[in-house]
């Protein structure tokens, strides 16, 4: 490791709720950080979006704050790095202004357009068998039926607001939209572009747009950024956002990553076969492999890390953190919570004590985490959410604690088939994202998982750590070997054996739960209308 300058980062981490943005150091570390709320709008029909203009202005002031406090250390300042939530589209004009709010992960509305693309002839789970043999060949997976991949925002654009898809200049994921904004050069990385499932990943020194993929879309190239890796060096951060933002001119902005590579980073796991658990409005748990592979029947795959010629195990469970989230707002303080944009960091601490109270299994009270549909190992989303084998004996104690233990659940399914994936037990788990600061939620995934769980330093702040990172490297001050050794472990989880075989058992009540309701889900949750017969009985 050569010595470091006193230059500085500033990573700008765009989750779901609102960005970060932190000034960090060459070797990682956070020495002050800002956030600010943007709001979540959810429309019907499965349509969830976020106003990029709004993500703008959010960061503005979250950066105001922050430099404030350290004006300092403003002249440090030599490098700019964005990481952000994925699977977002934001259709802008030739003059790079959103021509309407931007499409998040969440966003389900696409999922018949998808359904089209990926049809004809002989199928495989709705997939052409010929169509998804070329989609694995070259990307290591295919676009989710969901609907929830940005190739699905895109295609639903077109079909249903076919005059704004026409006026798009280009289509492009947050984290590119943000650094068209610092910087004003166009770019996705090799990892921000995987979920368009339109390149050729297979040479990780020269990933590019597939002609044949592309076709299978409907699109033109033309209508999408060109190609970086993420340690590049984009540009100079543009003079009228330095003075706007109070920074020095001359920053360099790093291409960037996404969250799901820049957390992997950040956590520290950058070996292959390290793995890391995230748990923040969604969840995944990951590692690094030097294989392109795929499990289409699970809905896992590999795309491009922010690490060169190295992959990154793609997966991700809907809805985690916004179980509890959820439940706060809707179940335990409605009242309270419901005018706030923001939940006040005491109602967690009041959640954990309260699950803290309630024996391990929560009376045998389980709660299924799919609030919003699920991606994997299952790729449904219609599934929903449910507290049951309730009783009169059953108390709030006991359903906070079957939140928390219902993620967890959630997360053993998911280990399962990521283990058979990688074909190797992952023994210790790196623990980050807002639920990691749960040692309660930390010790219940030790005990489920039956994992030992290592509760990284500063676990909020993973993303911003992940893509200071990778500005060091592509600074020159860091390689990816020497990011082990500055993400130190905060605290160790075991399993607790006396707490096994109940876990266990709820486990595979969890599983039997989801394989008896799916078939009610899709009954109940079908965006088709019934169809009456001669008598006027309703069928469908």
């Amino acid at each position: 490791m050569r010595p470091l300058s006193d230059e500085l980062i500033l990573a700008v981490d765009l989750g779901t709720s609102g960005p970060k943005v932190a000034l960090v150091t060459s070797r990682g570390e956070v020495l002050d950080w800002e956030f600010e709320h943007v709001p979540l709008y959810l429309l019907p029909g499965g349509g969830a979006e976020q106003d990029a203009n709004e993500w703008w202005t959010a960061i503005g002031k979250a950066m105001y704050r922050l430099l404030q406090r350290n004006a300092q250390s403003k002249s440090g300042i030599a490098a700019l790095c964005c990481t952000s939530q994925w699977s977002g589209t934001v259709a802008i004009d030739a003059s790079a202004q959103p021509l309407a709010r931007a499409i998040i992960w969440m966003d389900a509305r696409g999922a018949p357009y998808v359904r089209r693309i990926t049809a004809g002839g002989i199928a495989l789970q709705g997939y052409s068998i010929l169509k998804l043999l070329y989609w694995v060949r070259l990307t290591g997976g295919a676009p989710s039926q969901s609907g929830k991949d940005s190739i699905a925002h895109i295609l639903y654009l077109r079909h249903r607001a076919p005059e704004l898809f026409h006026q798009a200049h280009k289509f492009l994921e947050p984290k590119d939209f943000l650094n068209l904004r610092f910087t004003g050069e166009y770019a996705a990385s090799f990892d921000s572009i995987g979920l368009h499932w339109i390149t050729d990943n297979r040479n990780l020194d020269q990933v590019k747009y597939s002609p044949r993929l592309l076709g299978y879309a409907g699109l033109d190239e033309t209508r999408l950024p060109p190609l970086k890796r993420s340690i590049d060096i984009l540009g100079e951060i543009r003079p009228v956002v330095a003075d706007e933002f109070g920074l020095p001119r001359g920053v360099k902005v790093i291409v960037g990553s996404p969250d799901m590579q820049s957390a992997a980073i950040g956590s520290g796991a950058v070996e292959d076969g390290q793995a890391h658990l995230y748990i923040g409005t969604s969840s995944w748990l990951c590692c690094h492999t030097p294989k392109l592979k795929t499990d289409i029947l699970h809905n896992i795959g590999t795309i491009p890390s922010a690490i060169p010629n190295r992959y990154l195990v793609l997966n991700e469970q809907e809805c985690a953190g916004a179980c509890l989230d959820y439940y706060l707002r809707q179940v335990l303080y409605p009242e309270e919570l419901g005018g706030l944009e923001k939940i006040p960091e005491v109602y967690y601490q009041r959640a954990n004590q309260q699950a803290g109270a309630a024996p391990a299994g929560s009376g045998r009270v389980i709660f299924a985490p799919w609030l919003y549909g699920e991606r994997t190992p299952v790729d449904d989303h219609l599934a929903r959410g449910a507290f049951f084998n309730l009783s009169l004996r059953t108390s709030q104690a006991h359903l906070t604690r079957a939140v928390f233990e219902g993620v967890a659940y959630n997360t053993r399914w998911l280990l399962t088939f990521v283990e058979k994936f990688v074909q190797r037990r992952l023994e210790q788990i790196n623990f980050v994202g807002g639920g990691a600061q749960s040692d309660l939620w930390c010790q219940i995934h030790a005990d489920v998982l039956q994992r030992t769980i290592h509760k990284m330093h500063q676990p909020i702040l993973v993303n911003a750590r992940g893509a200071a990172f990778i500005a060091s490297v592509g600074m020159g001050w860091l390689t990816f070997a020497d990011v082990p050794a500055c993400v130190p472990v905060e605290r160790t989880f075991i399993p607790q054996t006396e707490h096994v075989e109940r876990y266990e058992q709820l486990y595979r009540e969890f599983i039997r739960f989801y394989e008896r309701n799916r078939a009610g889900y899709a009954r109940l949750n079908r965006l088709v209308p019934r169809r009456a017969d001669r008598k006027g009985r309703q069928h469908g």
